[in-house]
């Protein structure tokens, strides 16, 4: 019951710390601190221990827990890990616990009840990794999307309360149609086995009409695709980062935006491989279209974070391209890109909440000169956007570059049009240096350098995508251990 009791002390300890936000208690950061470490100290055993032993058959999970839920109605309590849950619900983990590190100064205001939703956003995702239940899933699903809400709306910036209302309906909106998807496979399947059940293993062979199939698998893939976020769905995203608090910025460019990719690799793919098959090209070219559009609109971007959630986009795009061309390198890729892109998109959200802390301003064109100021943040900024660029040692490039490899193999010119957007890439992460850490001193005072909490935030975040540019094999074994079962790709 290790998946359990790691939701549970998430959960648990969002209750303790809001039950202590009346006496509003120093205790309450190290209580969420505490949960999160636990539960990463917990994780990091099971790689350990099962790792190595991953096989790339979808009926053998690394640790697998069911029990009945509601079982009148064919719902039950059934999570379970492989390679591709454990390198997510790590990322989850190790973000979440830099998160409550980022807020540790910056939330003063009802902390308890700050950290009951971060905690709860956390349960939420890791939930939505691990469950092997559609309903369980879908419970997940929407657990996440409240706390994230309320981070937004209580804690965001001045235009707040526009931005969650519209990260909450775009959200719910694809979060009920792919409700209705599920509910039209639990009645199909009952209809011909005369087994009524929602899990997702005995769902895996359910005969579908084609017709239907079709319109099954869109309320999936419309819900995958706005969290992801793909052109057009994505007006959401640029609002919500723009206005949330950093460490809802962190959660959402690290976290959240996965759940979709997972989505689609989990679900989309093996449950509709023909149909998905069958939109595979539209899906790569509005891939192509996500890495041209969101790289160009993060270049003409004067607001820090709006910027940054653009190159989210970019970034994105590379995963839906990648995932559509049903080839194993390609998929290889997709899961680096998923780990990369949380981490250096994470990182530079993290920066840009430390500047708009001492500078009370997310406009570039406000800033500029901050290395003299603040060399080791400037440096660290040089890092993450070199890696957001695609940089050689940095697990961008590896990750960016086995899309491409693969994707090269499925269609040439979608290939040669999303590498145009490493180009612009380069253009707006050369621009964001110019304008905040080069060129003239512009601040109106002088500010301080990174504090010692600062450091080891930066310091792990580095670490992590210096090691997953020069040592990727650990992630490829365990990914490619998944991802090379035949439902994933076309060899």
């Amino acid at each position: 019951m290790i998946l359990i009791w790691m939701i549970i002390i998430l959960l648990a300890g969002g209750i303790l710390c809001w039950l202590l936000s009346k006496s509003n208690s120093p205790a309450i950061k190290w209580i969420a601190l505490l949960a999160v470490l636990i539960d990463l100290v917990l994780l990091l055993n099971i790689w350990l221990q099962h790792g190595q032993g991953l096989t790339a058959n979808t009926g053998n999970w690394m640790i697998q827990y069911q029990s009945a839920w509601i079982p009148s109605f064919g719902i039950s309590f059934h999570v379970a890990m492989d390679g591709l849950s454990l390198i997510l619900v790590m990322l989850t983990f190790f973000l979440g616990t830099l998160a409550v590190l980022c807020s540790w100064k910056e939330i003063e205001k009802r902390a308890g009840f700050y950290y009951f939703n971060l905690l709860w956003t956390l349960a939420g995702i890791t939930g939505v990794f691990v469950a092997l239940d559609l309903f369980l899933f879908y419970f997940f699903w929407e657990v996440m999307l409240v706390p994230m809400y309320l981070l937004i709306l209580i804690w965001g910036d001045k235009n707040r309360r526009y931005a969650a209302y519209k990260f909450f309906i775009f959200t719910q909106a694809g979060g009920l149609l792919m409700l209705i998807s599920i509910l039209a496979l639990y009645f199909i399947h009952g209809a011909q086995s005369g087994t009524y059940t929602y899990d997702y293993l005995s769902l895996l062979g359910t005969r579908i009409d084609p017709s239907v199939a079709k319109w099954i698998m869109m309320g999936f893939m419309i819900a995958f695709v706005i969290k992801l976020p793909m052109v057009p769905f994505h007006n959401w995203l640029p609002d919500a980062h723009s206005e949330a608090p950093t460490a809802g910025s962190l959660i959402l460019a690290g976290l959240l935006l996965k759940t979709g990719a997972y989505g689609i690799i989990r679900f989309v793919l093996p449950l509709f491989q023909q149909y998905a098959a069958d939109i595979a090209w539209w899906a790569m070219l509005f891939g192509v279209i996500g890495v041209i559009y969101g790289a160009m609109m993060a270049f003409a971007q004067t607001d820090l974070k709006r910027l940054i959630a653009y190159t989210s986009v970019s970034h994105m795009g590379f995963v839906l391209t990648g995932i559509f061309a049903f080839r194993e390198i390609a998929m290889q890729g997709v899961i680096m890109q998923i780990i990369t892109h949380g981490i250096s998109t994470g990182a530079l959200f993290v920066l840009a909440g430390m500047i708009k802390e001492r500078l009370h301003t997310r406009d570039i064109s406000q800033m500029g000169g901050l290395w003299s100021y603040m060399p080791a943040m400037g440096g660290a900024a040089m890092l993450f956007t070199m890696a957001s660029l695609g940089l050689p040692a940095l697990g961008n490039f590896i990750a960016e570059f086995l899309i491409l490899l693969g994707t090269f193999q499925a269609n040439p010119t979608f290939t040669v049009l999303a590498s145009t957007g490493l180009v612009f890439s380069a253009l707006y992460s050369l621009r964001l240096m110019q304008k905040v850490f080069l060129g003239p001193p512009n601040a109106p005072h002088k500010v301080n350098d990174i504090s010692g909490r600062e450091f080891i935030i930066l310091a792990a975040l580095s670490i992590s995508i210096v090691l997953l540019g020069l040592f990727p094999q650990a992630v490829l074994d365990v990914a490619g251990k998944v991802i090379s079962n035949k439902l994933y790709v076309i060899r």
